[in-house]
């Protein structure tokens, strides 16, 4: 805007380049409003007349842009456009995108004094660009900082309190007579147990991450909220170990399709009040269990529940795929492939 405005331009852009710097991917327009853009169509990527400053980074200025032999013309529902300014904006030495001027207003071309003012704006640009990075940065690093606090605090803390209340309750089972007792003390202990495995995997998540990036915790459970109308009911989910840091992208994106696959069966098939899905990444593999309370498999729907797809999965990884029946009722489909 800012630039329209001192060089006296009809219309602006800010074009960002892709991380090979290949193509722009962001293109953010002054002086075209949204109506025009819908009617326009897609974004421009880079090609033809801004293209070439995708190809050289070097300032361009033409009198009339539909004279140049690169120019591809304009698409439908285009506003027409003569004299165009183009310069590139640097950030530490690297092209971070290009400012586009298009119809200097009166009809006359871009100057000289023109050029050397939008160049001027594209260096305070990359100054607020970069300036803005860097604060992302520090609120990245502060982040970091907390969650190894929090990290630190379950593993000093939380943990060995919940360490040593089992230990007691260990301990006190030989003092009680009473079965009924004893049987409740144990399932206490195994429930702490769980706690504390559930607590150490959160551990684990809070000390590797490092910022934005891809979570295999995150899509899977994203797929049990999809799949909860069909269902009628928002599946459950337990991971165990460092989930989103051990496993790679291309066994990650079976796992995904598996889990889809076991719950689309259950809500087809099952007739099932609940189902759990686990994933588990010690040992070296990773094992990933759909387990849901309905009528179990039946032979008949062998095919329907598309176990040959997910046992070809897990073959084509090294693994093993299996559906059984749960000695309480329901099924539980069980996939597991080696980690690299």
């Amino acid at each position: 805007e800012t630039a329209v405005e001192l060089v006296g331009a009809t219309y602006g852009a800010l074009g960002v380049l892709n991380t090979t710097g290949t193509r722009l991917e962001r293109f953010l327009t002054v002086g075209i409003d949204e109506e025009q853009q819908r009617m326009i169509g897609s974004l421009p990527e880079g090609h033809g007349i801004l293209g070439l400053l995708v190809l050289e980074p070097i300032p361009v200025r033409l009198p009339n842009l539909t004279e140049h032999p690169d120019s591809f013309g304009f698409p439908p529902n285009h506003p027409p456009m003569t004299s165009f300014l183009g310069v590139p904006i640097f950030i530490r030495g690297e092209v971070y995108g290009n400012l586009y001027l298009t119809d200097k207003v009166g009809g006359d071309s871009f100057t000289g004094a023109d050029e050397e003012l939008a160049i001027v704006l594209a260096s305070a640009a990359a100054v607020a660009i970069d300036t803005a990075r860097l604060h992302t940065r520090v609120r990245q690093v502060d982040l970091i900082e907390e969650r190894e606090r929090i990290a630190r605090e379950l593993h000093d803390t939380v943990i060995q309190r919940l360490f040593a209340t089992g230990l007691s309750l260990q301990g006190a089972v030989r003092l009680i007579e009473r079965p009924e007792a004893v049987a409740r003390i144990e399932q206490a202990i195994d429930d702490l147990d769980a706690t504390v495995r559930e607590i150490r995997t959160t551990i684990f998540e809070l000390q590797i991450h490092q910022g934005p990036t891809y979570s295999l915790r995150r899509d899977l459970m994203a797929v049990g909220s999809d799949l909860a109308d069909a269902l009628g009911f928002e599946p459950s989910f337990q991971f165990e170990g460092p989930v989103d840091t051990l496993v790679p992208p291309e066994i990650a994106i079976h796992a995904i399709a598996v889990v889809r696959e076991g719950l689309v069966n259950v809500a087809r098939h099952a007739e099932a009040q609940r189902a759990r899905v686990t994933v588990d990444v010690e040992g070296g593999q990773l094992a990933v269990f759909v387990t849901d309370s309905g009528r179990g498999p039946q032979p008949s729907r062998a095919a329907g529940r598309g176990l040959d797809n997910v046992t070809n999965r897990a073959e084509k990884l090294g693994g093993t795929a299996t559906l059984e029946a749960l000695p309480e009722g329901g099924s539980r489909l069980e996939w597991v492939v080696p980690l690299p």
